[in-house]
């Protein structure tokens, strides 16, 4: 049964609606648990979706998805004479070296269709068995370096899946690479074949998959309009709320697409806002750690890991697993720890009550996506301070390398029983000072992350702007010229729910905190006299403003009650004072402990 694009009249109201076929057929691991097509009502409320949706603007414009193909068009052609370069290099002939080809693909939001305005592109360069990674970080490095499009550079060879993460000509590029085990890569190549995978390490294997496992969700989904008007709304909502970063230990844009695409196999009919509500429905129900999978796991002819809890421990430690498609098939969610699974949970379980006042016409959608109360929610923070003295780019690694890591110590100050809960900030703070003195520099890093740190800065320092047109090496070549010092920042916070019910009011986190230290301080590229880190505890009442935006009223320390009355007699207020004398202490958390974590730069 065939349905093709119709308009409804409905209250007055023109409502457009699409439903390509009456989908029956099976398209995950278990039959659907509805093929009912949508009734008016939420057809209706699709629209409304859809709507607000534009007014948080979701949607790239037509210029901005032009400039998007003439970027890719142009890394391409970057792409195919870094092969040829190496090629050359490598002593292959002229005709050889132009028929090594390499492609470059694209994965992820962009490859899905869900990417807006400031969305990144995700993309792969793929290429012949005899170009290494030590090339990709070399000569195709060199290559973009000498693009006038190239506005920041970041090369992240230590990462989990090696990266070089750019912004050209105003977009974000992440771009990663592997090499197959093949003499030419040619531009008709497709990566659907599991026989490309024969011969290749672990790190490409994972480079692939990425790719791989975007082309298949988009195959295993009834209805690919739906899936991604259900996808964008999942991912603004999860960005606003703060719980959208696979680093940080919440699921990545492959995993939420995935959560996505199981509940539009359950509903293979309905709209986007039915997909919606259903996602939450269903979730807040699901028996974790029972995987979400959007197709059994193929065992291949490869002999390489695929997840199975059976027979590892690790994958059986995963606590909300959504496992990969492609195979050889991965676990998405492996960072999820307690905290993050229990804050995740909280925003659905949230998501889930706005949804039915949206129903009820009590609510809109614009509800759904209001920001995050974070920096609001808890009374204690911790603030991780990664500090580099002189060379930005060297900054970016070292900052980078602690943001990747920062997760580790969550787990670890989960599992102090006077924390309930661990729950990471996903957007880190970066700050760059200049200063005539030395001291000064070291002082501003032991307040930074601190409503004293910002005044000291405002008072003694030269803040650098930071965006996409800075030129970090002529400001350090002028501060180092002028006799100056410059030091470059950045701030990771973790909120921290305390249980002192019975307890020690006094928390110890020094042993977490030593042993990140040393964890961080273990890479090989550390530097004891560029790099250092320091961890301490931050009370709400003195965040900085910058973690505010402008227009929010900042939480500040509240009087005691009784401090507020006034009083009517000198015995009385000599009363107040010695009630406030046996005044039960405050909890705290030991501030030696965080503090003996620091090393100076």
């Amino acid at each position: 049964m065939s349905f093709e694009y119709c308009y409804q009249q409905i209250d007055n109201s023109l409502i457009y609606t699409k439903m390509s076929s009456f989908h029956t057929k099976q398209y995950g691991v278990t039959p659907p648990v509805s093929t009912a097509l949508p009734t008016p009502e939420e057809v209706k409320l699709n629209d409304a979706m859809i709507e607000e949706l534009r007014n948080q603007s979701s949607f790239e414009t037509e210029d901005g998805v032009q400039k998007r193909r003439k970027v890719l068009a142009t890394l391409q052609t970057i792409v195919q004479e870094f092969v040829y370069t190496v090629s050359i290099k490598k002593n292959m002939s002229e005709g050889m070296a132009k028929d090594a080809g390499g492609k470059l693909f694209t994965f992820g939001s962009y490859r899905l269709g869900v990417y807006g305005p400031g969305s990144d592109i995700d993309t792969l360069v793929v290429v012949p068995k005899h170009v290494t990674k030590e090339d990709f970080f070399t000569v195709f490095d060199e290559l973009l370096r000498k693009r006038k499009e190239l506005q920041k550079i970041e090369p992240i060879p230590g990462a989990y899946v090696p990266i070089i993460k750019t912004v050209f000509d105003g977009i974000d590029i992440d771009i990663i690479c592997a090499r197959l085990d093949i003499p030419q890569v040619p531009l008709d190549l497709q990566l659907n074949s599991n026989d490309l995978l024969r011969n290749i390490d672990d790190q490409d294997l994972r480079a692939l998959n990425g790719t791989r496992v975007t082309d298949l969700i988009l195959k295993l989904v009834p209805q690919k309009t739906v899936f991604r008007h259900a996808l964008r709304t999942i991912k603004l909502w999860a960005k606003k709320r703060a719980i959208y970063a696979n680093m940080f230990g919440f699921p990545g844009g492959v995993a939420w697409a995935m959560l996505v695409a199981r509940i539009c196999q359950l509903y293979p009919n309905a709209v986007g806002a039915v997909i919606i509500e259903k996602f939450f429905y269903i979730y807040l129900q699901w028996k974790w750690p029972q995987p979400v999978m959007l197709t059994q796991i193929e065992d291949g002819p490869l002999p390489v890991r695929v997840w199975n809890p059976r027979l590892y421990g690790g994958d059986r430690a995963h606590i909300m697993p959504v496992i990969t498609p492609a195979y050889p098939s991965m676990c998405a969610t492996h960072n999820i720890c307690r905290s993050t699974q229990a804050i995740i949970l909280e925003e659905m379980k949230r998501a889930s009550g706005i949804i039915d006042q949206i129903k009820k016409g009590k609510k809109d959608w614009s509800s759904m996506f209001q920001k995050h109360d974070f920096f609001y929610k808890y009374k204690f923070y911790l603030t991780v301070i990664a500090a580099t003295r002189e060379g930005y780019e060297d900054h970016l690694g070292w900052s980078g390398l602690v943001k990747s890591k920062l997760r580790l110590l969550v787990q670890k100050l989960e599992n102090i029983p006077e924390i309930a809960l661990a729950h990471p900030y996903v957007n880190p703070f970066m700050n760059s000072y200049i200063s005539e003195k030395e001291s000064d520099l070291f002082k501003m890093k032991d307040l930074y992350g601190t409503l004293a740190g910002e005044k000291f800065a405002r008072d003694y320092l030269e803040e650098v702007k930071i965006d996409d047109e800075t030129d970090f090496k002529t400001i350090e070549e002028d501060v180092k010229k002028s006799g100056k010092h410059i030091i470059h920042l950045m701030k990771l916070y973790i909120g921290l729910s305390l249980d002192v019910k019975g307890r020690e009011k006094k928390i110890d986190i020094q042993v977490p905190c030593t042993e990140f230290d040393k964890f961080c301080r273990s890479w090989p590229d550390f530097d004891e006299k560029k790099f250092s880190l320091s961890i301490r505890y931050t009370k709400i009442w003195n965040l900085p403003d910058d973690v505010y935006e402008d227009g929010e009223k900042r939480p500040v320390k509240h009087k005691r009650k009784y401090e507020s009355i006034k009083a009517e007699s000198e015995n009385k207020r000599q009363k107040i004072k010695s009630d406030e004398g046996k005044s039960a202490p405050a909890t705290s958390i030991t501030a030696s402990a965080a503090a003996s974590t620091t090393t100076r730069a």
